[in-house]
């Protein structure tokens, strides 16, 4: 069993470096030459190969000449069905496509655009990441997809991600056999990581600790934390966030009789802003963990509307908060330590 295992990962690491010898890393948008296309028969192809061999034999035994015909024409259309098969693959364009970030654990999606700039339309596209490594509940198998004439699909595959920071997309591979089954015609396509990744945040800790109770001080010179306490309900105001509003009093009154939007009001104490440092935090917590303790806190921080500073690796972030400052925060932490980003 470990002679088989070692000549797999031999054979594995010759392909791969044949591959890279061949095609390289592709950048950008790529269309699929015949030179990448790779064709052999499959099992279906195989067995017919043997029942023309047997017709052959037999015609050639009894001299049937219509024999000889059937024989020939039926290995004529297993040749017309190789030639179209590599056609249903070679001419379509690849290009990468939109990710989005994710947390670590969480599923990555990878966007591939296929464009078919001919007249034919291309059916039974098999799309999925080559590898062992792959090959597992950790990656769907494989999406079927059909391309019409001069149109554009998109395909997504999934990958169940791991560790934080930059995901590239593995090589892809292609897989045809339409029209009749009998080869199966397959091209690769590994995209360059700055064209096709995918950011993974840390993952949250769980259970959540809770925010720092102090930040730095305001103006008036008070540094508590506010937002803490609910202190009644006031009138909505131009600016005031949707999580505040006070929806079980909204829903009692008419808007036809003249109801309006309400709002919670908190107090505890003006704050500038939630001071979350990397370097404070409790010196037991190993790196991940502080990571993910950072990440929670931030959530947290944005789901309560408040105004947060992050400081890791020497860099500031805010204060401030919403979407963009979220998105700043949590590249922060991902990337951490990480020669694209972040010091140690």
């Amino acid at each position: 069993m470990n002679a088989r295992r070692r000549w797999q990962a031999w054979y594995r690491d010759r392909r791969e470096r044949w591959l890279l010898r061949r095609q390289g890393v592709d950048a950008g948008t790529v269309t699929l030459t015949a030179r990448r296309v790779y064709i052999l028969p499959t099992r279906p192809g195989l067995a017919f190969a043997v029942l023309l061999l047997i017709m052959l034999i037999g015609a050639l035994n009894y001299n049937l000449g219509l024999g000889f015909a059937l024989t020939f024409f039926t290995g004529a259309c297993a040749v017309a069905d190789m030639f179209l098969t590599t056609r249903n693959l070679a001419g379509l364009t690849v290009a990468p496509g939109r990710t989005a970030p994710v947390f670590a654990g969480d599923e990555a999606q990878f966007e591939l655009q296929l464009h078919n700039p001919t007249r034919r339309d291309r059916y039974a596209i098999h799309l999925g990441f080559e590898g062992p490594p792959h090959r597992t509940a950790n990656a769907t198998t494989s999406h079927a997809a059909d391309v019409m004439a001069g149109a554009t699909t998109a395909v997504a595959l999934s990958v169940l991600t791991g560790a934080r920071g930059m995901l590239p997309a593995p090589r892809m591979r292609l897989t045809t056999s339409f029209p009749l089954g009998l080869f199966r015609a397959w091209a690769y396509w590994k995209p360059a990581p700055p064209e096709l990744s995918v950011l993974v945040y840390p993952a949250p800790e769980t259970p959540a600790a809770p925010l720092p109770s102090h930040g730095a001080a305001s103006e008036d010179g008070h540094g508590a934390v506010g937002l803490d306490n609910f202190a009644g309900i006031r009138s909505y105001q131009q600016g005031d966030p949707l999580r505040h509003l006070a929806w079980r009093q909204i829903a009692r009154h008419d808007p036809a009789l003249g109801g309006q939007l309400v709002t919670k009001q908190f107090d505890g104490g003006a704050v500038a802003e939630l001071a979350l440092d990397f370097a404070v935090l409790p010196d037991h917590l190993d790196l991940e963990m502080r990571l993910s303790r950072l990440t929670q806190w931030v959530l947290q921080a944005e789901a309560r509307a408040l105004p947060y500073r992050l400081t890791i690796g020497g860099h500031t972030h805010g204060p401030a908060f919403g979407a963009a400052h979220r998105a700043a925060c949590l590249q922060a932490l991902a990337l951490y330590g990480h020669a694209d980003g972040g010091s140690a």
